[in-house]
C-alpha cells in the first residue's frame, strides 16, 4: 500500500531529525539550517579540533559535511515507496579555499533524480559567502 503525501512527508522530517543526531554526524555537530524538497542548508559551527592547525578546517571535515549535506538533498524528496537502504555512490570534491576561524556552510540542490540514484551538487562556504569547496554527488536509495 503506498504511503500517503502527508505520511512521506513525516518522514522525510523524521529522516532530517534523525541525520543530526547518528554517532559521527553528531560528533561533528552538524545543524540543519534549511530542509525543502531538494534544497538543503547544514552548518558546522567551528571548533579547533576538527582543524589541521588551529584555524582551518581538516579536508576529511569538509568533505563529510559536503557528502552528509548532499545525501540530506537525496532524502528530501524522496519517495519512500522506493525503498530506505541508502548510501553515497560517488563524489568528486574540488577544494578551493578555507574556512578560516568560521562556521561552514553547506548548501545542497538536487540536479536530478532517477529511479535509484539522485544527483546532488553541494558548495561549502565559510560564514562570509566565501567559497571552500564545490562537490557533485550521486547517491543510491533503494
Amino acid at each position: 500500500m503506498a504511503l500517503t503525501d502527508e505520511q512521506q512527508e513525516q518522514r522525510r522530517r523524521g529522516v532530517a531529525d534523525l541525520m543530526p543526531k547518528t554517532p559521527f554526524i553528531a560528533l561533528l555537530g552538524l545543524v540543519v539550517e534549511t530542509f525543502a524538497p531538494d534544497d538543503v542548508t547544514m552548518r558546522l559551527p567551528f571548533r579547533p579540533e576538527l582543524t589541521n592547525d588551529g584555524s582551518v578546517y581538516h579536508g576529511g571535515v569538509v568533505a563529510s559535511v559536503i557528502d552528509t549535506t548532499g545525501a540530506l538533498a537525496a532524502w528530501s524528496n524522496h519517495d519512500f515507496d522506493k525503498g530506505v537502504r541508502a548510501s553515497t555512490v560517488s563524489m568528486s570534491v574540488q577544494f578551493v579555499g578555507t574556512a578560516k576561524n568560521s562556521d561552514l556552510l553547506c548548501h545542497a540542490r538536487t540536479v536530478k533524480r532517477g529511479r535509484e540514484l539522485i544527483f546532488t551538487e553541494i558548495d561549502a562556504t565559510d560564514t562570509d559567502s566565501k567559497v571552500v569547496a564545490h562537490a557533485v554527488q550521486t547517491y543510491r536509495i533503494v
